[in-house]
């Protein structure tokens, strides 16, 4: 998304707390907490009255992913994945962003007329939403560009020049908290991912269900993981009738119909799995 500094754009020096970061400890208390879009948005409010903000990451030129949407704009979960599916091709910012993809110092980006963007852009991301104004910084971490965006809506007009500077001066250390807190979050989404499929290995691996072959058993995982049949296709590199096929032939030999029955049959066996474990777990007597 667009925005940035009315005195063009440059670097500012990293992470020290400074008068315009009134308040900014209490967000950072929160870094990896779900609490955190929620306190980066008070502290965002006093400094410069920041209506909305969005956070996005670049691995390369091509590929966006929205971490972080919050605030006032109603549609904000449609604009970040919206921008992230494709309309970050047509950012101007970008050129920026990729001036400088080993730097570690926050960059902020030039402020960019609303007439340079294409007229689908324009109606998205200004019209649709009710933006009236941007600011943008970003800051490379660890080969990632974590690309922060901060908004204003109708309601409250325009940025004054003072919270510009006050954008400008807290901008490092706010992109720098918000870099660690989508750290943190997606390492925590990445290990629960890993539990929920170990959770369906040792179900997949007990009766009825280590009846299936090793390519059903693929597919209903993928299933019950909430992929499609489209997207499981893609995923183990296989047609879409094969998907079809491998469901239809695990669900027989479940003696099942539907994807509803999948997902009971599965979730008695974890509930097994867990009264097993308890059964088995030492009991207080035992350890004395």
């Amino acid at each position: 998304m667009p925005g940035g500094s009315r005195d063009g754009f440059g670097q500012r020096p990293g992470l020290k707390i400074s008068a315009a970061m009134d308040g900014f400890e209490q967000a950072v208390l929160h870094v990896g907490r779900p609490a955190f879009p929620d306190a980066l948005m008070a502290h965002l409010r006093r400094i410069a009255a920041v209506d909305h903000c969005m956070v996005f990451a670049f691995a390369n030129d091509r590929d966006a992913q929205c971490l972080l949407t919050a605030g006032d704009i109603a549609i904000g979960d449609d604009l970040g994945a919206a921008y992230a599916g494709h309309f970050h091709a047509n950012d101007p910012n970008k050129e920026v962003i990729f001036q400088r993809p080993c730097d570690s110092n926050a960059v902020l980006m030039p402020f960019v007329a609303r007439r340079m963007y294409r007229r689908d852009y324009r109606k998205l991301f200004f019209d649709d939403s009710g933006i009236v104004d941007k600011f943008a910084t970003a800051l490379w971490h660890e080969g990632i560009c974590i690309y922060a965006n901060f908004y204003r809506l109708e309601a409250g007009g325009r940025y004054t020049e003072r919270q510009v500077d006050a954008l400008n001066r807290a901008s490092p250390n706010v992109v720098a908290a918000i870099t660690r807190h989508c750290q943190l979050m997606l390492e925590t989404q990445s290990r629960h991912r890993s539990d929920g499929a170990g959770l369906l290995a040792q179900a997949f691996a007990r009766p009825p269900l280590d009846a299936l072959t090793a390519r059903e058993r693929d597919v209903c995982m993928n299933i019950l993981q909430g992929l499609s049949s489209e997207a499981i296709a893609g995923k183990l590199g296989i047609s879409l009738n094969s998907v079809l096929t491998y469901r239809r032939r695990a669900y027989q030999r479940l003696g099942i119909t539907s994807q509803n029955e999948l997902f009971s049959l599965v979730m008695g066996q974890l509930a097994i799995d867990h009264r097993d474990a308890i059964r088995t777990f030492p009991s207080s007597s035992a350890l004395n």
